[in-house]
């Protein structure tokens, strides 16, 4: 019964990371503001009626500023961001997409961080010892 009790909270911070996602994808302006409107629904989840509690706020200004390569101590506020991620595969996404962004930035000498460098390549050998399709009847 309390996992029904924070399974909306669970799904609006997974939507927050998706949107923080989603600009470090597109460095959108309209994707920063969307992120930051999350950010501000999740703040609300406190009920606080002064609106006080701005945590998400700051932090997603702080991650967007830190992904599109402006503000003081980019790669620590990232690299909390991304230790605060639980779920593999979402980590490892942030994590290519903010590479890709640096990747293009040449003013910037950055490697890609270690899990998106050190994936193998499919080698010349992958489709060998499957039937063509033309012997499918595809």
């Amino acid at each position: 019964m309390r996992e029904n009790a924070t399974e909306p909270e669970s799904k609006l911070l997974r939507a927050w990371q998706l949107a923080v996602l989603r600009f470090a994808v597109t460095l959108d302006d309209d994707d920063r503001m969307h992120a930051l409107g999350v950010a501000g629904e999740v703040d609300r989840l406190g009920g606080a009626a002064d609106d006080a509690f701005h945590f998400f706020r700051r932090t997603t200004a702080e991650l967007c500023a830190a992904i599109s390569g402006q503000g003081a101590d980019q790669d620590a506020v990232v690299r909390r961001f991304l230790a605060q991620i639980d779920n593999v595969r979402l980590k490892r996404a942030v994590e290519a997409a903010i590479a890709k962004d640096h990747t293009k930035d040449h003013t910037k000498d950055r490697t890609p961080p270690k899990l998106v460098a050190s994936r193998v390549k499919p080698g010349p050998d992958l489709w060998r010892g499957l039937p063509s399709r033309r012997a499918t009847g595809a």
